[in-house]
Formats: C-alpha cells, sequence, structure tokens
C-alpha cells in the first residue's frame, strides 16, 4: 500500500493527491522513466470510479505532492520527482540504470499510481525486490525478464502489504528462492500502537504473509554482483525495510515521489515514520527507486520536502483544534476541505496517525486514548 491524502499541499479545495500539472521534465527524472513521459496532466484529485477492480492498497496519503507550506501558492512538482504518469506499461520491463530491471505491475489505482514497481537487481543471480500483488500476468513478465542461464536467488519485501508481498509465495514455489522481510504484516508495532484501544485500521495487511528468513538491522545479502543492507524504516508499517545497494535506495512505500505514504494507525506511526526519514536522511544517497512511481534522483531533497509536509499538515490540525474542531470527522472536513469523497476515509486515517503522535508529543489532549471515537483539544499551556 503506498499512497496518502497527505501529500504536501495546500489545505483548500484542491487534494493533496497528485500534482496539478507535472512539467515534461521534472527536477529529478531518471533518464528511463523521461524517455517514456512526456508533458503529463494529472487530475488534481482522484476521479470517482478510477480505481480498477481489485486495487486494494490504500497506500498514498490523499494529498497533493506539490508544494511543502500550507496556504495558496502554484503547484510545483515535488524535489526529485519524475511526472506522475509515466510509462513503461503493466508487465512492460525498464533498465533504470545497469545492472538493475523494473518490471511494473498491472495494478494501477489513485493509491497505487501506475502500480507496483518490482526491482530485478544484479545479473545471473538475481534478487527480486517487491514481488507485487499475486497477479499470475506478473508473474509470467517476472520470470520473462530473467535472461538465459538467469535465475532468482532472493526474494526481498519491503513490507506486507497486498500490492508489495503476495506474489512473494508462488514465485518462492517456482523458484526455490527463499523469501526475506522483516517480518509478518504486525511485526514491528511500537508499544505506542500497541497500546491504543481498538482501530479501525489494516487497510491491505496481508495476513497470510510470513517470510522464510527474518532480516534485522546490520544483516548484509550478498549474491552475485549485488549486496542488500536491510534497513529497519517503521512508520507506513511497522514491519517496513528499505535496502541500500550501495548509495542507492529501495525506498518501498516510505519515500516516493508521486505521494506520501498512507500512515494508518495502529500498523502505521506517525512518530516512527518522522524518524525514519530523519535517519534516511542521514545518509548520502544517489537514487531512490521506490515502490510506486518514478525513480527519484534526489532522495535528500524529497525527503527533506516529505518532512516538511508532516510538519505543515501538523500545524494544519494544530490550527483546526485552535478553531474549535475537537472529533476525527470535524478535523477531518477542516483540514481537507474540498478532498474528493473517496479519499476522505485515508485522510481520515493520516490525520488521526498526527493526533496520535501529538499526543504522544503532549501537544494535544484526549478524553480517552486516541482512537477515531475519542475528542482532541490542544494541551493547555
Amino acid at each position: 500500500m503506498t499512497h496518502s491524502p497527505d501529500a504536501p499541499g495546500n489545505p483548500g479545495p484542491a487534494p493533496d493527491h497528485a500534482p496539478d500539472r507535472a512539467p515534461d521534465r521534472a527536477p529529478g527524472q531518471s533518464p528511463a522513466d523521461r524517455a517514456q513521459s512526456g508533458a503529463q496532466s494529472a487530475d488534481p484529485s482522484p476521479r470517482a470510479g478510477s480505481a480498477p477492480p481489485g486495487a486494494e492498497s490504500p497506500c498514498p496519503d490523499p494529498a497533493r505532492p506539490d508544494s511543502t507550506a500550507p496556504g495558496p501558492g502554484p503547484a510545483r512538482a515535488p524535489a526529485g520527482l519524475a511526472s506522475p504518469v509515466l510509462a513503461p506499461a503493466p508487465s512492460l520491463t525498464d533498465s533504470p540504470e545497469p545492472g538493475l530491471r523494473r518490471v511494473l505491475a498491472p495494478n494501477p489505482s489513485p493509491m497505487t499510481e501506475r502500480g507496483t514497481n518490482t526491482w530485478l537487481l544484479g545479473h545471473g543471480q538475481v534478487a527480486v525486490i517487491d514481488p507485487g500483488p499475486a497477479d499470475p500476468r506478473h508473474m509470467a513478465a517476472i520470470l520473462a525478464a530473467l535472461r538465459p542461464g538467469e535465475r532468482i536467488s532472493h526474494i526481498f519485501v519491503t513490507h506486507a502489504h497486498k500490492d508489495h508481498s503476495p506474489l512473494a509465495r508462488p514465485l518462492a514455489q517456482a523458484t526455490g528462492a527463499p523469501v526475506l522481510a522483516f517480518g509478518t504484516a504486525r511485526d514491528g508495532l511500537s508499544p505506542r500502537m500497541a497500546g491504543l484501544p481498538a482501530q479501525d485500521g489494516g487497510e491491505g495487511l496481508d495476513l497470510l504473509f510470513a517470510p522464510d528468513i527474518r532480516l534485522t538491522p546490520g544483516d548484509r545479502i550478498a549474491e552475485g554482483d549485488w549486496l542488500l543492507e536491510p534497513i529497519h524504516t517503521p512508520g507506513h508499517l511497522g514491519s517496513h525495510l528499505c535496502f541500500a545497494w550501495g548509495d542507492r535506495l529501495f525506498s518501498g512505500d516510505h519515500v516516493m515521489g508521486w505521494a506520501p505514504s498512507l500512515v494508518s494507525p495502529p500498523e502505521g506511526d506517525m512518530t516512527d515514520y518522522m524518524e525514519s526519514l530523519a535517519a534516511l536522511a542521514r545518509r548520502p544517497w544517489r537514487a531512490a527507486f521506490c515502490g510506486h512511481g518514478a525513480v527519484c534522483e534526489n532522495p535528500a531533497a524529497r525527503i527533506a520536502e516529505l518532512l516538511a509536509h508532516r510538519r505543515a499538515r501538523e500545524a494544519q490540525i494544530l490550527a483546526a483544534l485552535g478553531a474549535g474542531g475537537s472529533t476525527l470527522p470535524e478535523l477531518t472536513a477542516m483540514v481537507y476541505a474540498g478532498l474528493a469523497p473517496q479519499m476522505l476515509g485515508a485522510a481520515a486515517r493520516n490525520l488521526l496517525a498526527h493526533l496520535v503522535d501529538l499526543v504522544h508529543r503532549n501537544q494535544v489532549e484526549s478524553d480517552a486514548p486516541p482512537s477515531p471515537r475519542a475528542r482532541f483539544r490542544l494541551t493547555a499551556d
């Protein structure tokens, strides 16, 4: 699951789901994406009925990644982001750089952009990163992307959402490769989230997923001409991993150019999400290969933009509380005024994640443990 209604953007009528208009060549667009994309125009809000049947991933934060500051202003492309509507078409393989292939899964939706990016790393002994949804067409495309004499040696999963992990087991059975991940869909839950009352949440979890090998920080996995380092990045999901490939990052759904990630309690944790972004920002990444959308060629700028966006969203929530909002529906209506109705549910989940974080940091109080039914207020000075 990927995108969220909380993309950096204005708090007014235009939802922050996608840029209003993408330039012919966005600042960080990769050559492979740029060669296949011209001037693209994205609808500023998801259209009713635009998600195809079976689109199950509430990944992006239903906001617009075109501005880091609240208030009116012209739309602009996010830092390091290519156009939000890009080739390759589903099941078409491309190579963003030597040693790396991408196969796009046929699961486009307002929440998954063009679909899930499945990455094939290396030559001969090939690593698959995020095999994607359990779609026979996608599995056939992955196997077809192998060159004569090549085999899949490892299957890595960034997190157990239905657009990333379900194909792992069928692909493992077909190839004999082990599945490697942090854990199951509900592993890595912070004590803060585990202590909350029952939440709605659980969007798009792949509850059947279980890895053959559990990865921990400090591990190094190498085969043939590649080496990967798992980095635990909880936030979008408690068990989310990114993978370092030298100075390049497979960022899953934690860092994406096209939109911010959905953070939905209790599996999603805004406090962890911000800390994970800050941790990634301390390393000099040359490029980020995202779970959805284009390659990000300026990860430092994009991470800074995502952090600034979340702080701006937090300021909007505090302002809404100061203006008299107290319940989750009231605050969602105030902060996401004009958002397309089908995105309001995801918006409310993101807003709740911010409220849980603000309560944790003693900036907000609630009349009960944070939940969709609690009432919230600013902490008294």
